[in-house]
């Protein structure tokens, strides 16, 4: 199958071990989920003495948060997000999506890329991003895996899942089936250094990738350390992989041009014609093998919905849509490149939240 998909991306990453005499400088949690997901950050971060910036949304209420960090004695800096947040740039990726009917699905990039500015403003160089379903993190690993960042040799260091695998909806399916299929490092458990990196998340599924491959090519990331995955339904709605398709479309096309030692952002419209065909050759082989190896009626009948909201998506998705997306994010990485040239250091969290008009909770 793999002229129709690369099940594994792990060979552009290089396996480090935690190395002695790191520091992590802070944790940033984007979150949405209610205080209690917090309990295992909040434990890492008292572990580490080390300070906790939660992103919150959604479910998440800074004020619950602040209370449960003084219960495991943590340094933490809620932010809440309900109300608004600063302004960020005006993103031509995103008019593209607009354009083609693919709006936003959340608010999980707008949260990273905050997260990237308080951190550059703060003058954090070893900073983990979090998510709030991950557990299992060791601070002593965690704080050599900072080291390893430190090298200089990479751009990020994604920490090991050793919980649920962290692919897309169609990657699962494709598992079901019978398929061996990796996972990749992820922003939901990875070290960067904010002042040193010119790239963002882009406003959709697979943003981390595209947040790996923002500082050009060669493509340059370690994974060290282990962190677990809570475990999920991937296919509890279809909307899911609706929501995934054109993302996962993207990200796989640009990943299969670095697997073949190719520079992504070369990609013409027949590539992505090529790639599309590919895409879509792959959806119909999955969901003929459902049955065959999935035999849990209810189950299968998941995945086979799930699978059919895939190829509605893909129907909309054209080889000028995924230029232009790739076109507009190039641009878009000099437009963020030129707002970070006028947010300089201010050397403190406080007056960092402060520049951006955000308070604590």
């Amino acid at each position: 199958m793999s002229e129709l998909h690369h099940a594994s991306h792990n060979h552009l990453l290089d396996d480090v071990a935690p190395l002695p005499s790191g520091r992590l400088d802070a944790i940033i949690v984007p979150t949405f989920r209610a205080a209690d997901a917090l309990r295992d950050s909040l434990a890492l971060a008292a572990e580490l003495a080390r300070p906790l910036v939660a992103l919150c949304s959604g479910q998440a209420q800074a004020g619950q948060v602040s209370a449960l960090a003084r219960f495991f004695g943590a340094d933490v800096h809620a932010v809440d997000l309900h109300d608004g947040h600063p302004r960020m740039p005006a993103f031509r990726a995103d008019a593209v999506l607009r354009d083609a009917g693919f709006g936003p699905t959340g608010d999980l990039s707008l949260k990273r890329n905050l997260g990237l500015l308080i951190a550059r403003l703060t003058g954090w160089e070893r900073v983990l991003f979090l998510d709030d379903d991950i557990f299992g993190v060791r601070g002593d690993e965690l704080e050599g895996a900072a080291a390893v960042l430190d090298s200089g040799r990479y751009r990020a260091v994604g920490l090991r899942n050793g919980g649920y695998p962290d692919n897309s909806v169609v990657c699962h399916a494709y598992r079901a089936v019978g398929a061996a299929q990796d996972s990749f490092i992820g922003g939901g458990a990875m070290i960067v250094n904010p002042p040193a990196t010119r790239s963002f998340f882009p406003n959709l599924y697979n943003e981390d990738w595209f947040f790996l491959l923002g500082d050009g090519v060669p493509f340059r990331a370690a994974r060290s350390g282990t962190m677990i995955q809570r475990s999920y339904d991937p296919f509890a709605t279809p909307r899911r992989a609706a929501n995934e398709e054109l993302g996962d479309t993207l990200a796989e096309g640009l990943f299969w041009m670095l697997d073949n030692r190719q520079d992504p952002t070369t990609c013409d419209r027949a590539f992505w014609g090529d790639f599309l065909y590919r895409r879509r050759a792959l959806l119909d082989h999955v969901l003929a093998e459902v049955d065959v190896h999935v035999p849990d009626p209810a189950k299968a009948a998941d995945i086979k919905a799930a699978l059919r909201a895939a190829q509605g998506a893909s129907a909309f998705i054209t080889p000028q849509l995924c230029q232009a997306f790739v076109s507009a994010w190039t641009q878009d990485l000099r437009t963020w490149d030129a707002f970070l040239d006028r947010h300089p250091t201010v050397g403190d969290l406080g007056k960092a939240l402060a520049e951006l008009g955000l308070y604590a909770g």
